[in-house]
């Protein structure tokens, strides 16, 4: 490590390390180790090794913006001529990303504090909250794809804990159970990649397997087949972590687990998924096959996932389709060859979606439910959280002059000449999100008080203060995007780009403030409605088709397996063993006690042996 570089980034390796050590803090509150003290000293520990990973990150980002960029690389492990080593990338981009995991992890922390206010497993769930920055802050700034693999494992053990935190609950442990099983799909498939690309590379360093992909696509030595398989494996790893099509199940059954864990499982945890694909860029080049199914995932994630999060009457379900859709935009920014758009969309996408999160706990937290059928009349009792789905509304909807503006606006002028069904893509996702944010908005905020809604004050000070304080990072995201060299040009659009945006916008916002709203009938009484209505509301049946495919077959596969364990394995080894015994059954019966006779027997016995052996010996070996 050059002695040269500033203290900040000679430490780097450190920020991790903050949210694993909060773990390790909060361990004796949540084994009960002091059993006459309350939790919450767990919390302020977390708390502030949080915000010295925060200062600590905001401190290297001004240093590499100062010096340039730098890469660390530390050995950890060393045998014969194996050698493992911990690469750290301090680019502005990896540091920016850090920020924003340090920074919302700080904030859904504190949010917890006043969220939690009575909950008795608190340091549990703070030490959960640190293993899950440490993972996520490693995964951002590793630049070596083996401790990138290993960090993303860490995140999926870390997502089950913190989904299946309130494990009391039959539908909290199914739903942990899926989150898992379901990413582990998809990271088996990158493990797969893994154990391929450090076979042919003989390195695990990206910037390494970016000059061996260059080589590998120049003279053509890597079979189309080998390419193909290599790049579907890489996309199914950030497919589980993103939630997109057909993995996307989890992310809706995650909603099970407590609100700020939701806070960064649909802000940042997608955003780290999102980044890994993309250090993977010039890998999926290999293959036009892998390049195209990105594409029709991202696609098919994008637009499904906007029309699902229509149908939904669970609150939080309404918005976790919607992380899925906007995450499928930024796989088609990625296949398309637009990593500027992909990084601008993931970091308003991420802020806008945290803070719309946060109201939605807020609501949650105030009044005990989370069925939009059970609600109304919230907006005069609730004025911040109003406040802040509002701003977090309009970041999400390409509403002049926030941060998603820019971004669909910069998607649409740049695919608009070359892939004009992509651009239709952007625009058409924005429109069924604005009509599913105006849909749920009338649902709490607007009409007569229910009795779930009648009684609902506003949210403790702790829960209000990182709601206002990410709301006012909202409204400024249009300032902090002209600072953003790496990305340039992001006002230089077309205006009919911009007029696109805008009313695909508006005629969103239309559309949700003209759907009717049926407190008594959810469910439309006319058939086609009430079945196109189904379709939506069961995600296009997708988990019936797995249970009645995947699931039957699997099961399938087990029954034959059994079947030939219990007759044809059982059946061989029990068939040797009863042999075994009739043949004892049938001996026992020549057996005298005449002890001459048993002599008798050895000798001839002995006598046929030598005879045998000695007629062998005496044998001439051929040639």
């Amino acid at each position: 490590m050059p002695a040269s570089l500033p203290l900040s980034l000679q430490l780097a390796w450190l920020i991790p390390l903050y949210g694993f050590s909060g773990m390790a803090l909060a361990l004796p509150w949540a084994c009960g180790w002091f059993p006459r003290n309350g939790q919450r000293p767990a919390a302020y520990l977390n708390l502030l090794v949080t915000l010295v990973a925060v200062v600590h990150g905001s401190l290297a980002l001004r240093d590499v913006w100062l010096t340039g960029p730098h890469h660390i690389s530390l050995p950890w492990f060393s045998v014969a001529d194996l050698t493992l080593r911990i690469g750290l990338d301090l680019s502005l981009n990896s540091l920016a990303a850090l920020e924003l995991v340090t920074f919302m992890s700080l904030l859904a922390q504190v949010f917890s504090l006043g969220y939690f206010d009575k909950e008795w497993s608190l340091a549990r769930f703070y030490g959960l909250m640190g293993f899950f920055e440490g993972a996520l802050s490693g995964v951002v700034l590793s630049s070596n794809f083996f401790l990138c693999y290993f960090l993303l494992e860490m995140l999926t053990l870390s997502t089950y804990l913190l989904v299946g935190f309130w494990y009391a609950q039959p539908l909290v442990v199914t739903a942990a159970r899926d989150a898992f099983l379901t990413k582990r799909v998809g990271d088996v498939l990158l493990l797969m990649s893994v154990v391929a690309l450090a076979a042919w590379s003989g390195s695990m360093e990206f910037t390494d397997l970016y000059s061996w992909a260059a080589q590998v696509k120049a003279d053509g030595s890597l079979a189309p087949l080998a390419g193909t398989l290599l790049g579907l494996g890489l996309i199914a790893g950030p497919m589980g972590k993103c939630a997109q099509f057909p993995m996307h199940l989890w992310l809706d059954e995650a909603m099970e687990g407590p609100n700020p864990a939701s806070i960064l499982r649909n802000s940042v945890v997608v955003t780290a998924g999102a980044l890994v694909l993309m250090k993977l860029m010039p890998l999926l080049q290999l293959s036009l096959i892998a390049n195209d199914v990105l594409l029709a995932v991202g696609t098919i994630s994008a637009v499904a996932g906007a029309l699902v999060a229509l149908a939904q009457v669970d609150l939080k379900r309404a918005f976790s389709y919607s992380t899925t859709s906007y995450l499928g935009l930024v796989f088609v920014a990625i296949a398309l060859q637009q990593p500027g758009i992909a990084l601008l969309l993931l970091l308003c996408h991420g802020l806008a979606k945290a803070l719309l999160f946060m109201s939605v706990g807020s609501v949650i937290a105030t009044t005990n439910c989370q069925d939009l059928t059970e609600m109304g009349g919230i907006g005069r009792r609730m004025p911040a959280t109003l406040s802040a789905y509002l701003v977090a509304a309009a970041g999400l909807v390409g509403l002049v002059p926030l941060g998603c503006f820019w971004c669909f606006g910069q998607a649409v002028s740049a695919l608009f000449d070359s892939s004009p069904v992509f651009a239709g893509v952007f625009l058409l996702t924005n429109l069924l999100t604005a009509a599913n944010l105006t849909r749920v908005f009338r649902s709490l905020f607007l009409g007569a008080p229910t009795p779930k809604t009648r009684r609902c004050p506003e949210v403790n000070w702790l829960m209000a203060l990182p709601m206002v304080s990410l709301t006012v990072i909202v409204l400024l995201m249009p300032l902090l995007l002209q600072r953003i060299d790496p990305i340039p040009g992001i006002a230089a659009f077309p205006m009919a780009a911009g007029l696109g945006v805008g009313l695909s916008g508006a005629l969103g916002v239309a559309v949700g403030a003209w759907m009717p709203l049926d407190q008594f009938w959810s469910r439309s009484i006319a058939q086609p409605i009430r079945s196109f209505q189904d379709l939506l509301a069961f995600d296009f049946y997708t988990e019936r088709v797995y249970r009645v495919t995947v699931v039957a077959f699997v099961a399938q596969l087990a029954r034959f397996s059994n079947w030939v364990d219990q007759r044809v394995v059982n059946g061989l080894v029990d068939g040797v063993g009863r042999l075994s015994l009739a043949s004892a059954e049938d001996l026992k019966l020549s057996v005298s006690g005449l002890l001459q006779t048993y002599l008798l027997l050895m000798v001839v016995g002995i006598v046929g042996l030598l005879i045998t052996l000695s007629a062998l010996g005496g044998l001439e070996v051929l040639p």
